[in-house]
């Protein structure tokens, strides 16, 4: 298909005009990004954006109109709460989703029984709707996935040769999609953040809630009310990482990554390769700019991003929305005290797998040697443990750890007694020790409730004969011994199921296992 590049002169927003009345399709400017459009009313023509994009059938476009009376036919019923929307917003970034009428073919609806509509502030867009004589049901202009595009010249890249005609009407201002709002339920729902803001929102409608999705991943099974909700969305070919930090750890950390781009804020002092989306508190500039420097990365040659959080709060929760589907919702979050948790039962051989994370820049806090400073002769958690057990625990005032774990093992009753005095402790100091990039090596992490301060949790596993033959030769003990140690703690199944990967120390190759692991999470 050969591809008209139009102007926004009167011609050729006539000649686009007619492309849509006759059933053709049409990128053209918005203020918030580029829109392909076809005649809402025109099922085929409908089914050709989906063509023309690669776009989920099942995911519902927006229907775009010239005037606010045009909203009419399209839905069953203005309610009192769209027709404040309208009045006090349309012509804007907003978009209201309503019960649909007979007109909207579920193609256009994604099956669902409401329909999405909005008024354009850019008077370019609203001029070729009113040419066409019909109602435009638009996404952004782009292969679906990819990031929207703000520029003429990044529709040209992905629709040349696919659709009828690109209308070049400059940079788009907004930057990122509209806000899509619901009133189909009880309480009116945001299910896209935009330009225009909740706060905004709730000055008219009073309460005005945010949908789980939004912020996180849709759950499995839920359908998508809205464009931009269930699939992975807005992604360059680079692989983005989202560093949950503030300024002075973002720079850290990324100025330690090799092979790698950094997307950070004016004024970043960052090392290495880096594009800025924007200013720091500024939700307006890093709207306006994430598209393009998403794109941009892959011009450069980007293979893997990390990129700054922005707030959630106003634009900047817009703003965030599209970052967390352009980087799959892979978050390195270093706001928590520890980077990695690393668990296993006794004699999984964790020790060696953290040896492997230290070669690759981690710092170990070991728990266990924690413990052991804080149960040196004199220590006051060692005079607790001694009340609690039994002065037999001492010898010439210092742990006898065999003893000790004679009495706190023989039961699960004098386990838990054991660690309700001790892991408070531990974890208190291991979170001072806490810097960067780290590693909690804890053999009782789940048992301490220290998870919850890991990013990610690793457990290291080996089969149960293989790990008692480990515990006889490293501690010399008995087999009932060896025996008593294994069955006081969590059985392998429970590792597995609460631990974010695995390693298994069975033989096979350990820092193979390690490798695909940082992968992802780094």
């Amino acid at each position: 298909m050969n591809t008209k590049i139009l102007t926004t002169s009167k011609e050729d927003i006539a000649a686009a005009g007619e492309i849509l009345k006759s059933g053709g399709l049409v990128a053209f400017p918005t203020e918030t990004v580029y829109g392909l459009g076809a005649n809402a009313l025109d099922e085929n023509a409908v089914k050709k954006i989906y063509a023309a994009k690669g776009r989920p059938s099942d995911n519902p476009l927006i229907v775009h109109i010239a005037e606010k009376e045009e909203i009419l036919p399209l839905v069953q019923t203005v309610t009192p709460q769209a027709q404040a929307l309208i009045d006090a917003f349309f012509p804007a970034p907003l978009t209201i989703i309503l019960p649909k009428s007979a007109l909207i073919s579920d193609t256009v609806s994604g099956g669902l029984d409401t329909v999405a509509v909005r008024m354009p502030q850019n008077e370019v867009a609203r001029k070729i709707i009113k040419a066409s004589g019909c109602p435009i049901a638009a996404p952004s202009a782009n292969t679906s996935g990819l990031p929207s595009p703000t520029k003429a010249k990044y529709v040209i890249d992905d629709m040349a040769g696919k659709i009828d005609a690109i209308v070049d009407g400059g940079d788009c201002a907004v930057g990122v999609e509209s806000t899509v709002i619901t009133l189909a339920g009880q309480v009116p729902t945001i299910l896209r953040p935009g330009a225009v803001t909740k706060e905004m929102l709730e000055k008219v409608l009073g309460r005005v809630d945010v949908a789980a999705a939004v912020l996180s991943e849709m759950k499995e099974g839920e359908t998508a009310q809205s464009p931009g909700m269930k699939y992975k969305h807005y992604a360059p070919k680079a692989k983005v990482v989202i560093v949950n930090a503030d300024k002075a750890q973002y720079e850290a950390f990324v100025n330690t990554r090799k092979n790698a781009f950094a997307l950070c804020f004016d004024g970043d002092k960052i090392k290495i390769p880096h594009l800025s989306y924007g200013k720091e508190h500024d939700g307006f500039s890093q709207a306006r700019e994430l598209f393009d420097a998403l794109r941009r990365l892959d011009e450069l040659g980007a293979k893997k991003v990390y990129a700054r959080i922005p707030e959630k709060s106003g634009v900047g929760m817009a703003v965030y929305n599209r970052l967390i589907r352009a980087a799959a919702f892979n978050v390195i979050d270093l706001t928590k005290p520890f980077t990695i948790g690393l668990t296993g039962p006794t004699g999984a051989g964790k020790g060696y797998v953290g040896e492997i994370l230290k070669e690759k820049g981690f710092r170990i806090i070991d728990s266990d040697a924690v413990y052991r400073r804080l149960t040196e002769k004199g220590a006051p958690l060692l005079t607790e443990i001694a009340a609690a057990f039994g002065e037999e625990v001492l010898r010439d005032g210092c742990l006898d750890r065999k003893e000790l774990a004679a009495r706190a093992f023989r039961d699960k009753e004098s386990t838990a007694k054991l660690n309700a005095l001790v892991h408070p402790a531990i974890v208190a100091a291991c979170e001072k020790e806490a810097t960067g990039l780290c590693v909690l090596d804890a053999p009782q992490l789940f048992e301490a409730g220290a998870q919850h301060k890991c990013y990610k949790v690793i457990a290291v596993t080996a089969p149960e004969a293989l790990r008692k033959e480990r515990i006889l030769a490293r501690d010399g003990i008995t087999e009932a011994q060896a025996a008593q140690r294994i069955a006081a703690q969590f059985d392998e199944a429970y590792y597995l199921s609460h631990s974010d990967y695995v390693v298994y120390n069975d033989g096979r190759d350990l820092t193979k296992q390690i490798n695909t692991i940082l992968e992802e999470i780094l």
